[in-house]
């Protein structure tokens, strides 16, 4: 990114990489993260996309049985931290503020993004920052959703009981950016009074802070189960002949 295109208005740039999660529907023996794509790790790739910004630091949350993370070749390494992640994905992000609060100001731009969401590209990540500096508030990457959308009550029998207007509905991604100090006291505040959070947004949402939606690509892809490996491969691949 050229400095000229980015101004944070005198605040910092940080990002949290929630690492702690056991991926049971990736694998009950491997974690995604650590699978390859073209000799290296989902996490090298996710922090190669993060470190092409002007990041003074990111802190990964793994879990403490974690022996892999601080061993590979994180790009940018001299930036990096490291955390102990939470029960909840939620947690982890929580335990990542908290340590920020320690190296940060709370006006500071925080990006949170998904270990295992390898494929995000440059132009998008340029895009959410300038949105959020723009309305100075949250933003997320999200995509409208293309699909026809069925509602099923009842997961037993599966039978749909209608269709879902899709016109005012979007698919969350990650990263998601916020400022230190607004995200954290939300995410206290949501788990103070047990509201589900699923993501930052959501914990937003429950404070009434305004989060922004910018468009996202549909190849920034999460991968979730083994099959979405294979397709971050070829987008990877397809990234890097362009």
């Amino acid at each position: 990114m050229k400095p000229n295109l980015l101004n944070l208005h005198n605040r910092k740039l940080w990002a949290i990489i929630p690492a702690a999660g056991s991926g049971s529907r990736f694998s009950k023996q491997e974690l995604k993260q650590y699978q390859t794509i073209q000799d290296k790790t989902v996490l090298e790739h996710t922090i190669q996309r993060l470190t092409q910004l002007p990041l003074s630091g990111y802190v990964l949350a793994i879990s403490e049985m974690d022996h892999i993370a601080k061993k590979l070749s994180l790009s940018k390494s001299e930036i990096a931290h490291f955390c102990l992640g939470g029960n909840e994905r939620v947690n982890s992000v929580l335990n990542g503020l908290n340590y920020l609060t320690t190296i940060a100001d709370e006006n500071d731009w925080v990006f949170v993004h998904d270990a295992a969401r390898p494929c995000v590209s440059l132009q998008n990540l340029e895009d959410l920052i300038q949105q959020a500096i723009a309305v100075d508030h949250s933003a997320i990457l999200a995509t409208p959703v293309r699909d026809t959308l069925k509602y099923v009550e009842n997961n037993t029998t599966q039978n749909i009981q209608k269709t879902v207007s899709r016109d005012q509905l979007w698919q969350a991604q990650t990263p998601q950016i916020s400022k230190l100090g607004t995200l954290k006291n939300a995410i206290e505040y949501a788990l103070e009074k047990g509201l589900n959070i699923t993501d930052e947004a959501s914990a937003l949402e429950a404070v009434c802070e305004p989060v922004k939606v910018v468009i996202g690509r549909s190849d920034n892809i999460k991968i979730t189960y083994p099959e979405d490996l294979e397709l971050a491969r070829l987008i990877i691949d397809s990234q890097m002949v362009k």
